[in-house]
């Protein structure tokens, strides 16, 4: 059995539970949502219920008051499929607002959000699990953070400890703890019933899809454009559905931490949310197999997967330790585009990814537009994947993925 590997997001849980009487954690089917819970210091001494148990889902809907019964600081797993135990614990929550009551999870983020907001308003702090960053497989969460050093003002300098340039067989595998922990396992066997489990069970309990061989194709083609900006219109065209269909099944796709939308950087804040998105998905290791990526030396996806892959360790680490941070990708029509732009407070950190180990002058030409368009940008990095950390100007860098991720 595989030793438990520390999540970086409980410790935020932990403290979340220390002053809201609701936390939630929400996150992609498999993620490693449950194996947290059970095992974190901060959270293994709770009172578990697991509602994928029938006979405890049947209890909860028939007699929620007994089940909420059986402790006073209660984990419910899968929490989105009762909701006839909201009501009774926003009336527990508002008789005695104890810090840490319930820690409510669940894998569809629109069924259970929807939930909360509706009977737990002012009443819940919620959290997205990540897949599993480089950090936590490597059991390195115990250091500061790249990233934060960034923000913080503290320049590369000297690295105590390389770590390895990104393998691509990191990319293939993602961040799925079933598979990237599990050294020796038939990656696509996995990955089949992963994608089977979720479009016969979670679409069902987050939308009521007719289509479900649409949805299939759907999810296939948006693979295919991991990392592009999303355009409905020919993504409903190759997919054969209509574009409000569409719209509706991406809504699924996204509501169940599937993929995500990245959203344009811009000096008009408003201006962001009528702008084209980018699509990625949440787990590169889904992406390589959906797309049908079993070697990745000369595959034309090469770049666009590890796009993806640097993406979701990023995630990880915003998500834990920059807690207002934001992630964006910058483009001006035609001219230039950078991938990702963090934005934590007042500053920024600009990243462009590139799969090889060799870069050359061309490769910095949208960072620079990037510094020179952007005030608060405390650095530009060219992350690339090789093993030396390079001064470029002042702000701008060439930086190891090994580095950037560590």
């Amino acid at each position: 059995m595989t030793d438990y590997r520390r999540r970086e997001i409980a410790k935020l849980v932990g403290r979340a539970l220390a002053q809201s009487p609701v936390t939630v954690v929400t996150g992609m089917r498999q993620v490693g949502k449950s194996t947290m819970l059970l095992n974190e210091n901060a959270l293994r001494h709770r009172e578990y219920i697991d509602l994928d148990d029938f006979a405890l889902l049947e209890e909860a809907k028939l007699n929620p008051e007994a089940l909420l019964g059986r402790g006073y600081y209660l984990t419910l797993d899968e929490a989105q499929r009762c909701p006839e135990l909201m009501l009774e614990i926003k009336q527990r929550v508002d008789k005695e607002r104890k810090p840490g009551r319930f820690l409510l999870s669940g894998s569809a983020n629109f069924a259970l959000l929807k939930q909360v907001a509706e009977s737990l308003a002012g009443r819940a702090i919620s959290f997205t699990l990540q897949p599993m960053t480089r950090r936590e497989i490597g059991g390195t969460i115990g250091r500061e953070p790249f990233l934060v050093r960034m923000f913080s003002g503290k320049p590369p300098g000297t690295i105590k400890v390389m770590p390895s340039p990104v393998k691509d067989n990191d990319v293939l595998l993602g961040g799925m703890p079933s598979v990237c922990l599990a050294g020796d396992i038939d990656r696509t066997l996995w990955f089949t019933g992963f994608e089977q489990t979720y479009l016969e069970r979670d679409v069902r309990d987050i939308a009521k899809v007719d289509n479900i061989l649409g949805l299939r194709r759907l999810l296939q083609l948006a693979a295919l454009r991991t990392a592009q900006t999303l355009n409905i219109s020919n993504l409903a065209s190759d997919a054969h559905l209509s574009v409000l269909t569409t719209e509706k099944y991406l809504g699924v796709l996204e509501a169940s931490f599937i993929i995500r939308l990245l959203p344009p950087f811009l000096g008009n804040r408003a201006s962001r949310l009528i702008k084209s998105p980018k699509v990625y998905f949440t787990d590169s290791g889904v992406a390589s197999y959906l797309c049908g990526v079993e070697r990745m030396r000369e595959d034309p996806m090469r770049g666009a997967l590890y796009e993806t892959y640097v993406l979701q360790n990023l995630m990880g680490v915003v998500g834990a330790h920059l807690l207002s941070g934001r992630v964006y990708f910058w483009k001006v029509q035609g001219r230039h585009e950078v991938d990702f732009v963090i934005e934590h407070g007042r500053k920024t950190v600009a990243i462009e990814v590139k799969a090889s180990s060799r870069w050359g002058p061309g490769d910095l030409s949208s960072l620079k537009a990037f510094l020179s368009a952007t005030t608060g940008c405390q650095a530009a990095i060219l992350a690339y994947n090789g093993e030396e950390v390079v001064s470029l100007g002042e702000r701008l860098w060439a930086i190891p993925i090994g580095i950037l991720l560590s």
